[in-house]
Parts: structure tokens; sequence; C-alpha cells
């Protein structure tokens, strides 16, 4: 009798995958205020001793010299705070900035630490490979991504947002040249 009320016990919580209401878990989105300074300097936004990992690691892994790995973990972290204080705004890394995310992307915890201090909730990664996902002007939207990052008050490094492969005008002065201000 015992076996089977345990038996049915368990059933019943088996069966109750989703607790009831008054069990839910309620989470409210907290963005902290940055500061000017944080802004202009994203790599403040997170303990030093990890973006030394990230940049060791993009250094290591794209055999690239330190201070470029750097400064792709800086505009990673920059890309990202613009992705969260402008949600209305689809934006899209360059292929260098995106090699910075997905760098830190694998620590998970200060990741998601990361996200919850700059845009309240997890900024997901969204592969453009899948058709409906990609720009249709991959130019274009590098050029919104760049203006939104600098109106958000986001520092821009040109090098690694111009798209030299995709563009046949060198960014001669054309609308989505990131070198403009």
């Amino acid at each position: 009798m015992k076996a089977a009320r345990r038996l049915g016990d368990s059933t019943q919580r088996a069966a109750r995958a989703v607790p009831p209401a008054y069990e839910r878990k309620i989470s409210v989105a907290v963005v902290v205020q940055l500061t000017a300074g944080e802004l202009a300097n994203p790599r403040t936004l997170i303990p030093d001793q990890l973006f030394g990992y990230l940049t060791d690691r993009v250094a290591r892994e794209e055999d690239i010299p330190q201070q470029t790995a750097e400064q792709i973990v800086e505009q990673a972290l920059a890309f990202l705070v613009a992705c969260g204080r402008n949600s209305d705004v689809r934006l899209f890394p360059s292929k260098l900035v995106d090699v910075g995310w997905h760098t830190f992307i694998l620590y998970t915890r200060p990741y998601a630490e990361f996200c919850q201090k700059v845009a309240g909730r997890f900024i997901h990664h969204v592969p453009t490979d899948i058709p409906e996902h990609a720009p249709p002007d991959r130019v274009a939207a590098i050029g919104v991504t760049v203006e939104t990052m600098r109106a958000t008050g986001l520092p821009v490094v040109p090098e690694l947002w111009t798209l030299k492969t995709e563009c046949s005008q060198c960014y001669q002065g054309c609308a989505d040249d990131p070198r403009e201000s």
C-alpha cells in the first residue's frame, strides 16, 4: 500500500510538469544605468581578468595580434550594449566583431550576467546563415548598427566594421561608411 501511494505521488508530481500559478517565478528585467564613461569604454563593464581571458582566446584562435583581439572584444561588448539599449532596432555584428561575441558566449555565466546588466535580458545570438534571419543587405545592416552604436554613445573602430569583400566602392563616401561620424 505504501509503495502504491509512493508510486501514485511520484506519478502525480511527474504529471504536474507545469507548477501551479502560485509556484511560478516572476522575473523582472532590471537594466543598470550605465555612465558615459562605461559607454565610452565598454571594457570597464567586465572584470579585467575576464577581458584578458577573452582577448587571449581570440588572439590565439584567430592567430591575430593581442591589440587586434582587444579591439575585437571591446567592439563586441559595445555591440552587445547597443543591442541591449536598442531592442527596437535589428543590429548585426561584422564578421570580426562576431568572433568576439562567440568567444564571450562560451563564458556562459559572465555572459548572462553582462546581458542582464546592459539589457535586462539575455541577448541571444541568431546565426544569419538561416535565410529568414539574414539581413537583405549586409552592408546596409552594418551601417545601421554602426550608426546606432554611435547614437548610443559607444565607440566604433571602423576597421572592424568594414566589409571589404562585399563592397566594391571601398567606402568612398557611401552612406554605409562606418568611418563617417
